[in-house]
C-alpha cells in the first residue's frame, strides 16, 4: 500500500514528460539528454559501415532493412524513439516503419548526425574518435564553464 502512495508522490513532484513531437530538432533531443531525462532510445538507421564510422552518441544500429524485426524485438511499443537515417527522406521512411508496427511514440530526428554535430552533440565511431568533443558537448554545466573561461581569455 505505501509503494502506492510513494508512486503518486512522484508524480505530483516530477512532471511526466510531454509526448515527442512527430518530428524534433536536435535542440530538443540533447535537452532531454543533458536534463537526464530516461525512456527514450535513439535509433541510426543508415547503413551498419556508416554507422561504425560516426554516430550519435547512445545510439542503436538498427539499418533500414531490419529496422522492423529489430524494433520490434528489442523495444518497448510505447517507449519514446528518435530515429535518424542518412538524410530527412530516409528517416521520414524509417518513422513510418516504425509507427506502421505500432511504435507509439516516433519522432523523427531532423537533420540527422550532421544538425547534431552542427550542435556539438557527442558523437562516437571510428572517424568520430579522432576528434574527441570538447567537455560542453556533454552537458549545460561544462559548456559554461567553458564559455566563462573563454570570455575571461578575451577580456
Amino acid at each position: 500500500m505505501n509503494n502506492i502512495k510513494d508512486n503518486k508522490l512522484v508524480e505530483n513532484i516530477i512532471p511526466s514528460q510531454p509526448p515527442i513531437e512527430p518530428q524534433s530538432d536536435v535542440h530538443a533531443l540533447k535537452s532531454r539528454l543533458e536534463w537526464g531525462e530516461p525512456a527514450l532510445t535513439i535509433l541510426d538507421v543508415r547503413d551498419r559501415n556508416t554507422f561504425n564510422k560516426g554516430h550519435i552518441m547512445g545510439a542503436m544500429p538498427m539499418p533500414l532493412d531490419q529496422l522492423v524485426d529489430r524494433a520490434v524485438a528489442s523495444i518497448a511499443k510505447v517507449r519514446d524513439i528518435y530515429v535518424y537515417g542518412a538524410n530527412d527522406e530516409e528517416t521520414a521512411q524509417a518513422a513510418q516503419m516504425l509507427r506502421q508496427a505500432g511504435f507509439e511514440h516516433v519522432s523523427e530526428l531532423r537533420g540527422g548526425l550532421a544538425a547534431w554535430k552542427a550542435i556539438g552533440g557527442a558523437t562516437e565511431g571510428a572517424v568520430e574518435a579522432q576528434i574527441p568533443p570538447g567537455p560542453g558537448a556533454y552537458n549545460v554545466v561544462d559548456r559554461l564553464k567553458e564559455h566563462v573561461e573563454t570570455q575571461e581569455k578575451e577580456v
